[in-house]
């Protein structure tokens, strides 16, 4: 009975086969879906953002430069919890970083670089541990990458330049580069840039800047349509007339030099100009909607940048206080924290790197009043209002 039932199945497989086969082509499937295709966005790495939505892209590169111009010269202090120092060798190489840069170029360099691609390295140069180094040198972040070590700290950094590599190690000892980076949910050792947020914003004033240089190069006039119509009724022309009018239109009335050449047509030929589409009214909205997303993920106003349409501050100055208020100081805090941690070890003290709030013309009326609340304040110890001004305690004070 086994043998029977092998006997039926392989009669069956037989019987399968008998059957003839369809040939289809294996790229059928594909060949029969019709659509626009995919959205070509522009590659992320950090070298390809720099150069779209930086040194191509006007709104990303004035609000680089306004975040870094703005950040370098805000004025810096340096204080412990007993004194604020007019003269300090961390003071005095703040102020002259390298033979090549002053303090603001420095400091414009490091603010870019975190700006642009979430990651600022500053290499110390001369001296050691409990020495104040020579010189400080802002290091290309497209340049440098972290080497992790098993824990998955890093133990070194490699700058590579022209294929040849530098490593600094950072196992042992008080590390010579300081790794600023801003927050990335999903990378351990890099930060996120507000360029990569912003980058399909970039992509889309990019195509609409592109557009628009198009649009002039064919005389600011949108396309239009030959229309033929034949004297006995005849709808198409012959070969060697279609190819006639196609080699005068391509040689006499396209480009920028032909522009406002007039067009001789006969035979039949009418021209029927096209006017402007809806969609292609709407270019110039969403090449500003674009901008305005660019300036919000670099949390600069739109109003700062001339954008119109915000109208989410009353007035320039409420948007400038806005602007120092929730971009700037966050992030030279943020900088300058994280400076004063890595070159206290140098020093051999804990030091503070801050920014001088009452230094800062936009944020003067918002000092007034809170110099007047405290001081106002007769609850207050001395000590306690000298606290919430950001001032260090008096070497001799009676609380």
């Amino acid at each position: 009975m086994i043998l029977d039932f092998f006997r039926s199945a392989g009669s069956a497989g037989a019987a399968d086969r008998d059957v003839p086969e369809t040939k289809a082509s294996a790229a059928g499937p594909v060949m029969a879906w019709h659509g626009a295709g995919r959205v070509a966005w522009s590659p992320r790495d950090t070298v390809t953002l720099t150069r779209t939505g930086f040194s191509g892209n006007p709104v990303g590169f004035r609000c680089v430069k306004m975040l870094a111009e703005a950040a370098a010269a805000l004025p810096l202090v340096l204080q412990d919890v007993e004194q604020r120092y007019a003269r300090h060798p961390l003071l005095e190489l703040v102020r002259r970083p390298n033979p090549a840069q002053g303090r603001a170029e420095w400091l414009e360099a490091l603010y870019g670089q975190l700006l642009l691609t979430g990651n600022g390295y500053v290499e110390a140069a001369g001296g050691g541990e409990g020495s104040v180094p020579m010189e400080l040198h802002v290091l290309r972040s497209d340049r440098m990458s972290v080497v992790p070590g098993a824990d998955g700290w890093p133990v070194g950094y490699e700058y590579t330049v022209g294929g040849r590599k530098h490593r600094f190690d950072v196992s042992a000892g008080h590390p010579a580069i300081c790794h600023l980076k801003s927050f990335h949910p999903q990378d351990d050792h890099y930060g996120l840039s507000a360029l990569q947020a912003a980058a399909q914003a970039v992509d889309v004033h990019n195509s609409a800047s592109r557009w628009s240089k198009a649009l002039l190069d064919n005389a600011a006039r949108p396309s239009g349509a030959i229309v033929y119509k034949g004297a006995e009724g005849q709808g198409s022309l012959s070969t060697d007339h279609y190819d006639r009018l196609v080699s005068e239109m391509e040689s006499h009335h396209q480009g920028a030099r032909n522009a406002g050449r007039p067009m001789l047509l006969e035979g039949g030929l009418d021209w029927k100009p096209m006017g402007f589409s809806p969609s292609d009214m709407e270019f110039q909205k969403t090449k500003e909607a674009a901008a305005r997303e660019i300036a919000l993920a670099f949390g600069v106003p739109p109003m700062l940048l001339g954008i119109p349409g915000d109208a989410t501050y009353a007035n320039y100055a409420e948007a400038n206080r806005a602007f120092y208020r929730l971009t700037v100081l966050p992030l030279v805090a943020r900088v300058t924290g994280a400076l004063s941690d890595w070159l206290s070890g140098f020093a051999g003290d804990v030091l503070e790197l801050r920014p001088d709030l009452d230094q800062v013309p936009a944020l003067s009326a918002e000092r007034d009043a809170q110099w007047a609340r405290v001081a106002g304040a007769d609850f207050l110890s001395p000590a306690e209002k000298r606290a919430l001004l950001g001032l260090p305690a008096l070497e001799a004070e009676d609380g």
